[in-house]
């Protein structure tokens, strides 16, 4: 197991890492993927991914990568209360083939994961993108790592035992100080790439840590989800981690919380 975990992993890494590296087209495409395939194993999560409805939720998905990548923002937000106009309008004119509850999960699944993932992409897109998107990888996964060394080392206290029984109060925070460190050697090694930040160690090293506390409230959620509907993993394609939104669910917060917190400090 340790192996497959391993090995997925690194093959996982390879692929995040190119795509980060590129931009444009390769990560658009593989953050859309990645948010239509969650997506799916949240509906899955809640039962409704063989509801008529779900695919909706799928096609506004490509709909709303296609107008981020073709930088059509003023048309974002319109497409958002459309797409909740139309899910009610349903909702409506096939009363009671659906219940409430099931219409307001179908819209917060897409607000959840491809709206909120979408700003892995929005970050690069930055005049300093190709260096500032790394903040995300470094806010999430280089923050679980801190945590889970910190936690495995001197962790006592539980931050969540109900939730999460094997988190612990020394590992959270070692987690954003082992964020926010790491984020202030990038910036201080990159400063000299920077072209429209002032600062680059210091907005680094602030933005990892601001993602790295967001990041551990996403996995949380996503934790809260699991518990709530007795699943143990949301998926079996990545071998040894899970599905898709096992590996992403904090990526899913720290991206727009560091995309906004470059906005803000830079």
């Amino acid at each position: 197991m340790f192996f497959k975990r391993l090995i997925s992993g690194i093959g996982l890494l390879i692929v995040a890492v190119s795509a980060f590296y590129i931009g444009s087209i390769p990560l658009v495409v593989l953050s859309a993927l990645v948010s239509i395939i969650g997506l799916f194993e949240f509906y899955r999560a809640l039962g409704l991914d063989k509801k008529n409805i779900a695919y909706l939720g799928y096609i506004y998905s490509l709909v709303y990568y296609c107008l981020v990548y073709f930088k059509l923002n003023q048309y974002i937000f319109f497409s958002i209360i459309a797409f909740l106009m139309i899910i009610f309008a349903i909702y409506v004119f096939t009363f009671p083939k659906y219940k409430t509850e099931e219409i307001s999960l179908v819209f917060m699944g897409v607000v959840y994961i491809p709206v909120l993932f979408s700003y892995v992409y929005n970050t690069r897109t930055y005049a300093d993108g190709k260096y500032l998107a790394w903040l995300i990888l470094i806010s999430s996964w280089g923050s679980d790592t801190c945590a889970y060394v910190v936690g495995s080392l001197i962790g006592k206290h539980k931050i969540a035992p109900v939730l999460s029984p094997k988190k612990s109060v020394e590992g959270s925070i070692g987690g954003v100080l082992g964020a926010a460190l790491i984020g202030g050697i990038v910036g201080f090694i990159l400063s000299k790439h920077f072209v429209n930040i002032g600062s680059p160690a210091f907005t680094c090293a602030v933005s990892c840590g601001i993602g790295s506390v967001i990041s551990q409230v996403g996995d949380a959620l996503a934790s809260a989800i699991k518990r709530n509907h007795n699943i143990k993993d949301y998926g079996n394609l990545i071998p040894g981690h899970g599905g898709i939104l096992d590996r992403f669910d904090s990526m899913i917060f720290t991206a727009p919380a560091v995309f906004f917190a470059i906005y803000f400090l830079g």
